[in-house]
């Protein structure tokens, strides 16, 4: 498996990669273009591309060339960064993608000195948040919003910046 950070040339294959990771998830929980029109089930390439114009980066995952799964990164603030957008085809899941690519997006936070990386799941998702947590996420507050129709639970990860030894952190950004 390989790592590489999405260009331009990559808003279709996100936009698929994303859509096509999220269908379950809105059959699932019943969402569809009416009641949740912002789903990342209905992903386009317009919205990747939105994202990149804000500064959203954007990393594939490829295996044997293949784009498997993608995630997004966004650092909006001194010290914060936003994982966004985790989304692995189905028939690559509990094949340990999604991990390595938040393990991947924690190594670039702790090398860019951020200090907390947060997430928005929705919060009826319980399996999504267990996962989450085994990585070393902690549960934080729940909010309901008027235009969705689920809660969102956030979750955060404190990044470790007391080891200064780097040797051991590169290999994971070469992977």
């Amino acid at each position: 498996m390989h790592i590489r950070e999405a260009t331009s040339e990559d808003l279709s294959t996100l936009a698929r990669l994303i859509s096509e990771s999220n269908k379950d998830v809105a059959v699932r929980f019943g969402l569809n273009a009416e009641n949740c029109p912002k789903h990342p089930s209905f992903c386009t390439k317009e919205w990747v591309k939105a994202d990149f114009v804000r500064g959203e980066r954007y990393f594939i995952l490829e295996e044997e060339k293949q784009p498997i799964a993608c995630v997004a990164y966004e650092n909006p603030r001194p010290g914060l960064a936003y994982l966004n957008r985790l989304s692995v085809l189905p028939e690559y899941r509990r094949q340990g993608a999604g991990a390595h690519l938040v393990r991947y997006i924690m190594e670039i936070a702790r090398l860019t000195a951020i200090e907390t990386i947060s997430i928005g799941v929705i919060g009826e998702h319980l399996e999504l948040q267990d996962w989450y947590a085994r990585l070393g996420f902690t549960l934080g507050e729940t909010k309901r919003f008027p235009h969705l129709p689920f809660t969102v639970t956030y979750m955060t990860f404190a990044i470790n910046h007391t080891d200064d030894s780097d040797k051991d952190h590169v290999s994971i950004l070469e992977v």
